[in-house]
């Protein structure tokens, strides 16, 4: 059985929440764990479970996202149930967010570029997650930002890799390119007041992490 977890996203400049992000979860032996490999979770499953939970917090938030890769993200079948959710879930939002995730399917710029097209039609938002790592360096999304709504930090990323010591000047260099391409910026992984207060400094409002609110389950009806 999978379920999502929600994670509150914030503006902290009035402490307020802007939206949640859903992280899926699979109960195995009566625990909730990270599913073994996403991609083989059926899209239908997924697309089910946030229309779902998205009845649930509707007109409680603006928009929820969640994470595709690549290959998810350009897949016509897929997209077929995002747009389904999305209407299902209206006036909230949906924001697809495209991991750094390495995939065997070779995707190109301008595929990402078309199918943003394609899902702007529909009120259905690009954001570039864990920017700064795996594939998403700024060399390799620079193409893709102008028509990107978000860029993620993802704070965590850096410090699974042993390059915490990075991570206020790639912050500052990425809240620089979000200024730029006028992009909201969500800083993932704030676990403490000196993150807190590192963002503080830097002028970025949005933020996400356990210093705010751990990911939560939302149980479902028949749960």
């Amino acid at each position: 059985m999978y379920r999502y977890f929600l994670q509150p996203q914030l503006d902290a400049s009035n402490n307020s929440l802007i939206g949640y992000e859903l992280l899926i979860r699979q109960q195995v032996a009566g625990k909730w764990v990270l599913p073994h490999d996403f991609a083989s979770i059926p899209i239908d499953v997924q697309a089910d479970l946030i229309r779902r939970t998205d009845q649930k917090i509707i007109l409680k938030v603006g928009s929820v996202s969640f994470n595709t890769n690549q290959s998810q993200f350009i897949d016509p079948t897929i997209a077929q149930a995002i747009l389904s959710a999305q209407k299902q879930i209206y006036p909230m939002n949906l924001v697809l967010e495209v991991t750094e995730e390495v995939t065997d399917q070779h995707v190109t710029n301008q595929q990402i570029i078309d199918q943003v097209h394609y899902f702007d039609e529909h009120g259905i938002q690009l954001s570039l997650d864990d920017i700064g790592t795996g594939i998403n360096t700024y060399d390799h999304i620079k193409p893709i930002l102008p028509y990107a709504s978000e860029i993620k930090f993802a704070m965590q990323n850096f410090r699974q890799e042993g390059r915490s010591t990075e991570i206020p000047d790639a912050l500052a260099f990425w809240k620089r390119i979000a200024d730029q391409h006028r992009l909201r910026l969500i800083l993932e992984g704030v676990e403490n007041q000196a993150e807190h207060d590192m963002a503080n400094d830097l002028g970025i409002d949005y933020r996400q992490g356990w210093f705010y609110g751990k990911p939560h389950l939302l149980k479902l009806d028949g749960d």
